[in-house]
């Protein structure tokens, strides 16, 4: 066991060294572009970016987009002109910690503060009282169950859920098989730092891998939404997704939520659907959409 550790310290060190001299990437053009049409608007003095784009005229649908880990916004820009053509305004953002949005350390990221900030970002955008349907991927689903529990307690402030859709996310804790870089920084061990900042190219900070215990602590309170909820919940499924394989994932989400619908997508799409096959996830959420 010893020998091991030697032998990652050993390569640890040197890349840390070589990449504490390489400077930050330069976003490319398309990254430069879906920043410049973005804005930022402040929770709790720390900067958040989002997209808003006004689409169909005269429909009151709204549409708020929840990206996964461990990427940004910019998830759904293959899906972006396609979801304007049906929704009067479509609405993204990067939660804290991801893409251009503040990456605070040190700091406990959790997803009630991300819910938080999703409910923030709409009272900032005067919408807090219109319903809101909610599309997510990965992290996503689980800061929209969160938000879909609020919806469930039917307090004020908390948003008015019309509609969801999940995609590709760990729901369940018994199915989900994070990937090794997952499982090293979830517990914010000795590695984590290390690990941490070699791949923070504006992607990780420390800790917020904490997603992962948190979803298996608060389980109950997070499918049991799901479960109880009255509105249309729909999930698209990549089937060969490594981090939630087929069929186990899709046998346990059919057993614990009968009443919710499911698209599965083409045998050789994975984890990130919206990105491998934007026309067919396109064309499952309209399907969904306009089935009620």
């Amino acid at each position: 066991m010893r020998e091991w550790w030697v032998q990652v310290g050993l390569l640890a060190v040197p890349l840390l060294a070589a990449y504490l001299h390489i400077p930050p990437p330069q976003l490319s053009p398309a990254l430069h572009s879906w920043k410049s049409s973005g804005k930022f608007f402040t929770y709790k003095g720390l900067r958040i970016f989002y997209q808003d784009s006004v689409g169909v005229v005269g429909s009151p649908e709204i549409v708020v987009l929840l990206h996964g880990f461990p990427t940004s916004s910019y998830d759904w820009y293959k899906i972006w002109e396609g979801l304007t053509l049906r929704f009067h305004r479509v609405i993204a953002l990067d939660f804290l910690g991801f893409g251009f949005s503040d990456k605070p350390r040190p700091h406990h990221y959790s997803i009630f503060e991300q819910a938080s900030i999703v409910e923030a970002l709409l009272r900032h955008l005067g919408l807090q009282n219109r319903r809101i349907n909610l599309l997510s991927h990965d992290y996503g689903d689980i800061v929209a169950q969160e938000l879909l529990y609020r919806f469930k307690q039917n307090r004020s402030g908390r948003l008015t859920i019309k509609s969801l859709c999940l995609s590709n996310g760990g729901i369940f804790p018994e199915t989900h098989r994070p990937l090794l870089l997952q499982k090293l920084l979830k517990d914010g061990g000795m590695l984590s730092p290390i690990l941490t900042r070699l791949m923070n190219f504006f992607v990780f900070s420390r800790g917020l891998l904490q997603y992962i215990n948190q979803r298996k602590k608060f389980r109950r309170r997070w499918v049991g939404a799901l479960a109880s909820v009255s509105v249309p919940i729909h999930f698209i499924y990549g089937p060969l997704d490594p981090v939630n394989p087929y069929p186990e994932f899709l046998e346990l989400y059919r057993k614990t939520l009968p009443r919710s619908t499911v698209s599965i997508l083409d045998d050789h799409i994975s984890h990130y659907p919206q990105l491998e096959d934007p026309m067919g996830f396109l064309n499952a959420y309209m399907g969904f959409i306009n089935s009620f």
